[in-house]
């Protein structure tokens, strides 16, 4: 029995069930997930909400965002990490309940350019030139130095041997899903962000994908948070249920799991 279920037997040892009702006033959980899991988690907790009446408040922004809000406090129940260094370094500050973490879902990165753009399909590897690709425009992708996709892109193209020509072209943005805005609006050229990005912005399309060895691979892990109310229990259990997982491979993600009842 995990941590968070031995808190909610002892809370009802003690206190009885008429504790019970007040639990059930609140029946609303935060969760805090990387930016890309948006559409597919926004299906998800509504067929939470739909099975169990509790109420999903979902806040996207880039996994560094995240952390570093929980690390100072905010009210979070679930952390949907993108990569799988964020979701240590929660556990490092101890606001993480490591026994509840899983990596749950893995994904890809791709090479985009907006939906009218002349570019042909792109094949990438060793001796790839971005820069060349770029021309004088930008290249849109999270923030290297901390947004989990920027830094799978910065990865790979080191590895390709591009990312010294390319580096000073990259419009580095706060998050993927800002990226993605940038090429869809056609203020950048190219841009580097996860396949499930791309699949649901009609704005742009894949010109290339990048080799799943060029980069470490795509993990995002989930935990409670050390704060979390009770319920969360049962909402990571339903993420890692059958009707989850149809969902998130419905909008590309692998499931890196074996779906429990």
């Amino acid at each position: 029995m995990n941590r968070l279920a031995r808190l909610f037997t002892v809370f009802t040892i003690l206190f009885g069930l008429t504790a019970l009702p007040a639990l059930a006033q609140d029946k609303s959980l935060t969760v805090f997930a990387a930016a890309s899991m948006k559409n597919a988690l926004d299906e998800v907790d509504a067929a939470y909400t739909a099975k169990t009446g509790i109420r999903i408040v979902a806040s996207y922004a880039a996994s560094s965002a995240l952390a570093k809000q929980i690390e100072q406090g905010a009210p979070a129940d679930v952390f949907v990490s993108a990569d799988i260094d964020w979701m240590d370094h929660a556990i490092t500050k101890n606001t993480i309940n490591e026994l509840t973490r899983v990596n749950l879902l893995g994904n890809s990165i791709v090479l985009i350019a907006p939906k009218d753009s002349k570019l042909d399909k792109v094949t990438i590897g060793p001796g790839f030139d971005l820069s060349k690709l770029a021309g004088d425009g930008r290249i849109a992708t999270g923030d290297v130095r901390a947004v989990p996709v920027g830094k799978y892109a910065r990865a790979a193209l080191e590895k390709l041997g591009a990312w010294q020509a390319a580096e000073p072209k990259f419009a580095m943005a706060e998050s993927v899903r800002a990226a993605l805005a940038l090429v869809a609006r056609g203020e950048a050229p190219l841009g580097i962000v996860y396949a499930t990005d791309a699949k649901v912005e009609p704005g742009v399309r894949i010109v290339g994908a990048f080799p799943a060895d060029s980069h470490p691979a795509i993990v995002y892990p989930v935990a409670a948070t050390g704060t979390a109310k009770t319920e969360a229990v049962n909402y990571l259990a339903f993420l890692r249920s059958p009707a989850a997982k149809a969902i998130f491979e419905k909008y590309g993600f692998s499931f890196l799991i074996r779906p429990t009842s």
